[in-house]
């Protein structure tokens, strides 16, 4: 394990954690969206996005050592997978007044909660203070091993 590799992991972190915030604003934003794409000949509400994350991958000498018993494994950190659709039905509400209001008098709307999406957002935010506190925390133990040498 590098020395910086617990730097990395928390880095690694951070950057995940601000996209999914990111995502999380633009959910938020676009709540009242009924035009947001153009899909066979209508228009489609916003559809709420979702940030996938996952592990590294590791490195082969990591994987090598772990196989033959020489190391502990160790984690390299998270990685984006992807950013996804959620497949939830869209909202309908009666307003036939509304100018996107179908035949029914139904308006489509996004698929969008905002309950959800501000309780997704402090759960991004303590995950990012968190990482925040372990990337001083290893810093501060670096700083503490050069000043040995002094």
């Amino acid at each position: 394990m590098s020395v910086f590799q617990s730097l990395n992991i928390s880095a690694s972190a951070l950057t995940a954690q601000r996209l999914r915030m990111d995502v999380i604003s633009s959910n938020i934003a676009n709540a009242d969206t009924t035009r947001a794409r153009f899909v066979n000949g209508e228009w489609e509400p916003y559809r709420r996005k979702m940030v996938i994350i996952e592990p590294q991958s590791g490195a082969f000498s990591g994987y090598l050592q772990a196989a033959l018993g020489c190391a502990e494994a160790v984690g390299n950190g998270v990685r984006v997978h992807e950013i996804a659709d959620d497949p939830a039905p869209f909202k309908l509400v009666y307003d036939p007044d509304h100018p996107d209001a179908g035949a029914d008098g139904y308006v489509r709307l996004p698929n969008v909660e905002p309950l959800k999406e501000m309780v997704d957002l402090i759960g991004a935010t303590r995950s990012y203070e968190a990482n925040v506190t372990a990337l001083n925390a290893s810093k501060g133990m670096l700083m503490k091993a050069l000043e040995i040498g002094k």
